[in-house]
């Protein structure tokens, strides 16, 4: 193969990891070995089926929370409150200071914001036809 640029619109797992690997190479002397820790919590039914639950990565001083989910036949229940609240205990535990979190014009910006995150960013009309909001809450003097 010579060289030069290509582009797929079927990129493989390992066209993927290779860019992940190099990109991670050139953070590694700017951010060194910070750890990356998976944590979710669950809400549960009696029989153990998950009716809903929290999820994301503690990444140095940050929560970042990728998704977070209640059945809609448990919605305003207080269960979103409560897991919430919960990975962000967990946060503080892990010395977190902050946690970032991102939603969609159609999901739940009032609620976080309820829950005392902030608005820092918005995307329009992103992807399309909906608005991308960024958020974030300090937990420094929270959760005491």
């Amino acid at each position: 193969m010579s060289a030069g640029i290509t582009l797929t619109t079927a990129p493989t797992e390992e066209d993927i990891e290779a860019i992940r690997t190099g990109l991670r190479a050139h953070n590694l002397p700017h951010l060194g070995t910070i750890d990356r820790l998976p944590v979710a919590c669950f809400y549960h039914d009696p029989q153990g089926k998950k009716l809903g639950g929290v999820s994301g990565m503690v990444w140095g001083k940050w929560l970042q929370i990728d998704f977070l989910w209640v059945d809609p036949s448990l919605q305003h229940q207080g269960i979103g409150r409560q897991l919430l609240t919960q990975i962000e205990h967990h946060a503080k535990a892990c010395g977190c200071h902050s946690v970032l979190l991102d939603t969609f014009s159609f999901q739940a910006r009032p609620f976080y914001e309820k829950q005392g995150y902030r608005c820092v960013m918005t995307l329009e009309d992103f992807p399309q036809n909906a608005d991308k909001h960024y958020l974030v809450k300090s937990l420094a003097g929270e959760l005491s």
